[in-house]
């Protein structure tokens, strides 16, 4: 039998102190607050019947992963088609003064795509492929799979029939929350959002992908 659920879980807060839009760039890790974000995020599932285990290969959502691997005895498998999506603002303030630059214009001619970074339509495709092949690999029981904001929100967009270009300002994926998604009628059927560690949120920095 294949796997019961899907559980898209995000990683927890990063240390960022600069405060840049950091994408794909090596050497951002959890944050203190993030380690204790993805601890709550494991704990919202004990007792589930967690049988696969599956991370981006990004370094905040292998630390992400970890307590996961411990707490049900599992391996982790690095899978790359949950990393996050490209973008042409990595490394930098995503602020007025950034998007105010003419350098930058050309970045921003279609926000639907978009043009600055990987297609919507390329990140929901990669992502239900990986969905699809951990919910066939996996015996049974449930597997989790750590990823990032915008690709599990491409997920729910597509899951719902909804037009994948969006505003990020109102993404509903907060730091170390849970997604689940069942397999019904031949497509993925969202199930559940779950924000264990919503009281942490407070505290919290989230520079999620534009």
């Amino acid at each position: 039998m294949p796997a019961d659920v899907i559980h898209l879980v995000r990683h927890g807060e990063v240390h960022n102190p600069t405060r840049v839009l950091y994408g794909r760039l090596p050497g951002f890790r959890l944050s203190e607050l993030g380690q204790r974000m993805a601890a709550a995020a494991v704990g919202a599932l004990a007792g589930h019947p967690v049988t696969a285990l599956y991370a981006s290969p990004l370094q905040r959502v292998q630390e992400s992963a970890a307590p996961w691997a411990e707490a049900f005895g599992l391996d982790i498998h690095t899978e790359e088609r949950l990393i996050e999506p490209t973008n042409r603002f990595e490394g930098k303030r995503l602020n007025r003064r950034t998007l105010a630059d003419p350098r930058h214009w050309h970045l921003l001619r279609n926000p639907r795509t978009p043009s600055w970074g990987e297609p919507f339509t390329s990140i929901a495709t990669r992502m239900l492929a990986a969905m699809t092949d951990a919910h066939e690999r996996t015996d049974s029981g449930e597997a989790v799979m750590v990823s990032h904001q915008l690709p599990i929100w491409m997920v729910h967009r597509a899951a719902a029939g909804e037009p994948l270009a969006h505003d990020p300002r109102k993404r509903r994926c907060a730091l170390s929350s849970i997604t689940s998604f069942a397999w019904q009628g031949g497509a993925f059927t969202e199930i559940g959002y779950q924000e264990p560690g919503a009281e942490l949120l407070e505290n919290a920095t989230d520079l999620g992908a534009v």
